[in-house]
């Protein structure tokens, strides 16, 4: 019986070299690029088609890329395989190890196949006498390669030297990299250089050892996240903080340029591994005139060119030997010679922030902008606003109660400044936008509250209200004040008499016991003790920004200006794109777990904050940081099991508080409606996205008028009660995605 081989599909990469069709959330081996399938199914099917002997097939994939993956994998059969999703990308090394480890622990010392997912291989069979050829010399325990015989002086592939020859095999010695271009034409002439596939046949035990010899931490960290991995019908699934840990290489790097006795099928297929435009061109099914023309084109008097258009028609004439792609939101133009230096650009793209690499605005993903329309606004306006007007008020004792139960009952909770304040803001917006509840009357009654039950001897403002409305805790707090200023903002502008001189009082007290000394922003309480956050810092700047809004004052204009300068000198790190949350007396991250401890949420906050004060001050190179806050939350900030933010996660990306919040999910949704009219890509659809994940998660679960707070990172809720601290986050998210859409018919 022809012996079993356990195939491995590697699909983590990203394909920028097919920029802009691949990015980072739809890469080149999920796109159709010859007409016949995606590249990854194209893959699957290439395994199915060994004649003889067992053959299971695993795809190792990115968790991020789990719905493109099953729909790949619908109707093919993969003999008992089936798809092992890294939580984060570890490089090939790690890929290697979990393929090695999944064959010994279900298979034993079998023979192992791992390929990658985004070549064009259109000759199974010949693909598989190739692979059959080198199974005696894996058998034997050589680690094999596959080589093509080079047709021209290639700068883009890596090359295998060869040696002896025996037996249908020859003796490896040496890896080469991408070489320059006489470097390569040397190879060519030399006659013992092949391009290197990436291909790699092996018996399990064999690459173990090797592992244990040249890579043993690589081997021990992925093991150990093997073991921890849980598993159900849709793939198997290891632990993010575990395979973090495996440290990144390649292959390559890791194993083959070091071990001994490496074997070389020269490969009997047709082998392109499609990485740039030129490559597309070379396989590409051309016209007359050489050209390979594809989506809505007319081409006149063009030779040789790679035309291709993914949405709006796309005209060219008289181009000759050129690459041109275009997408819905991006054009791409290059002399198809020097295609493969689109990684330049995208690099360029990376470094300032924009999520063109990033996010595909594919037609599948495109939901009509305001589809969710009717369904916020009746639920903002024909069920919260009613409840929180009603249960959500203390008619006794006053202000606002701070929770209710999942039965929209008051909890008899302390009550903070900065809640009852929130309260106050929201049912203000909701006046703007043209709710016809009592609103004059419940800011009134808050305002009253607060300045009647809560102010101190020196004109601040309490921390916390016992339900009677007794001082239970008095620190002056600079969280609480920004609270209440954004507060009074909003009622000044909507009419409230005292609004506007309790407002001065603030800033007379913001100035006199908060402001630091050393001009460098603000404590957190007026005792000056304890940790800096950049938190308040947000807030305030937000309060400034809606005084501002208020007065057309350019005082508060300045006041937000010292924000953002401290955003710009110490907050915002430039080389991970993330915002930290705690400081020492000096504005240095603190020690420890705290120092690296980053927030998705508030890096939505900022971002929106950062577009608004861009508008008002004129200074636009602020929301190129606003997008690299977006794209970080974006990329390292969101669990990918629920499309959800995190908690908080390390500046690293790894997750350090996995619950989900409502409140970051709304922010999200600010930030999107503030980037998308910033210059950047059409984020509509991400607007739309973010939308509909806060209502499957947060809304859609909870009774009518109230929402699911908390949910763990499998999509459980973990909520016991209401919190009405996050209704100002639903009502401005929600009332602004109401403005930025039209309303349909």
């Amino acid at each position: 019986m022809t012996e079993r081989i356990v195939s491995f599909v590697m699909s983590g990469g990203v394909g920028s070299r097919l920029w802009p069709l691949s990015r980072e959330d739809n890469p080149k081996q999920f796109h159709d690029l010859s007409g016949d399938g995606s590249m990854l199914a194209k893959t699957l099917r290439r395994l199915m088609a060994r004649q003889e002997g067992e053959t299971p097939i695993f795809l190792i994939a990115a968790e991020r890329h789990a719905n493109r993956v099953h729909a790949d994998l619908a109707g093919l059969d993969l003999a008992g395989g089936g798809p092992l999703f890294e939580p984060t990308g570890r490089n090939t090394a790690a890929a290697v190890a979990l393929a090695t480890l999944r064959t010994l622990s279900e298979f034993g010392d079998s023979l192992v196949l791992v390929v990658p997912s985004d070549h064009e291989i259109s000759t199974p069979r010949q693909f598989w006498q190739s692979v059959e050829a080198g199974a005696e010399a894996a058998r034997s325990g050589r680690l094999v390669v596959f080589g093509i015989k080079p047709t021209q002086p290639e700068t883009g592939y890596g090359y295998i030297e060869v040696a002896a020859e025996g037996g249908g095999t020859f003796d490896v010695s040496r890896f080469v990299e991408k070489p320059d271009l006489a470097t390569a034409q040397s190879y060519l002439q030399a006659g013992n250089f092949y391009w290197n596939t990436g291909i790699f046949l092996f018996r399990a035990g064999a690459m173990r050892d090797a592992f244990m010899a040249f890579q043993p931490d690589i081997w021990q960290a992925t093991e150990a996240a093997y073991k921890a991995a849980t598993s159900d019908l849709s793939g198997l699934y290891m632990p993010l903080e575990l395979y973090a840990a495996i440290p990144s290489n390649s292959i390559d790097y890791a194993i083959m340029e070091r071990a001994k006795d490496i074997a070389m099928v020269p490969a009997g297929f047709r082998w392109n591994d499609l990485g740039s435009w030129q490559s597309l061109l070379d396989v590409g099914p051309a016209d007359d005139q050489g050209n390979v023309i594809i989506g809505d084109v007319v081409a006149i008097d063009c030779e040789n060119s790679y035309i291709r258009s993914d949405g709006r028609l796309l005209s060219a004439i008289g181009m000759k030997d050129v690459a041109i792609v275009s997408t819905s939101d991006a054009t791409f133009v290059a002399p198809v010679s020097h295609s493969q230096h689109v990684k330049k650009i995208v690099e360029q793209l990376e470094k300032s922030g924009r999520l063109e690499t990033r996010f595909t605005p594919a037609q599948d993903r495109v939901i009509e902008s305001g589809a969710w329309r009717r369904r916020v606004h009746h639920w903002l306006f024909q069920e919260t606003l009613p409840l929180w007007s009603t249960s959500g008020v203390d008619e006794r004792h006053g202000g606002f109660h701070e929770a209710l139960g999942l039965d929209a009952s008051p909890l008899m909770k302390p009550k903070r400044m900065r809640t009852t304040a929130r309260q106050v803001y929201a049912f203000a917006v909701a006046r703007a936008r043209g709710w016809d509840g009592p609103a004059d009357r419940l800011i009134s009654h808050g305002i009253a509250f607060m300045a009647g039950k809560g102010r101190t001897d020196r004109g601040g403002w309490v921390r916390t209200l016992n339900v009677d409305g007794s001082v239970a805790d008095a620190t002056e707090d600079a969280y609480d004040h920004s609270c209440v200023l954004l507060a009074l903002a909003h009622a000044h502008m909507s009419g409230n008499a005292d609004a506007l001189s309790l407002g001065e009082e603030t800033f007379a007290f913001l100035d006199a016991h908060l402001e630091d000394s050393r001009m460098t922003g603000f404590l957190e309480t007026s005792d000056g003790e304890g940790e800096r956050r950049s938190n308040p810092h947000m807030h305030l700047l937000e309060a400034f920004l809606a005084w501002y809004q208020a007065t057309g004052e350019r005082a508060h204009l300045r006041r937000a200006a010292r924000i953002i300068d401290l955003f710009r000198s110490h907050f915002f790190d430039s080389e991970s794109w993330t915002l930290g949350e705690y400081f020492d007396a000096e504005w240095k991250p603190s020690a420890g777990e705290k120092g690296s401890w980053t927030e998705p949420g508030h890096h939505f906050e900022w971002a929106s904050l950062l577009i608004d004060f861009a508008g008002r001050s004129g200074q636009a190179e602020l929301s190129g940081f606003a997008r690299k806050l977006y794209a970080s939350a974006i990329a390292n900030g969101l669990n990918r099991a629920t499309g959800l933010a995190y908690g908080a996660v390390s500046r690293q990306g790894l997750p350090l508080d996995q619950i989900s919040r409502s409140w970051p999910q709304a922010e999200a949704i600010k930030a999107a409606i503030a980037l998308d009219g910033s210059g950047g890509p059409d984020l509509k659809p991400e607007v739309e996205a973010r939308v509909g994940r806060l209502f499957r998660w947060h809304i859609d679960p909870a009774p009518l008028g109230l929402w699911i707070d908390r949910i763990d990172e499998r999509g459980r809720s973990l909520a016991t009660d209401v919190p009405a601290s996050i209704f100002y986050h639903l009502v401005c998210a929600l009332t602004q995605y109401l403005d930025s859409t039209v309303e349909k018919g």
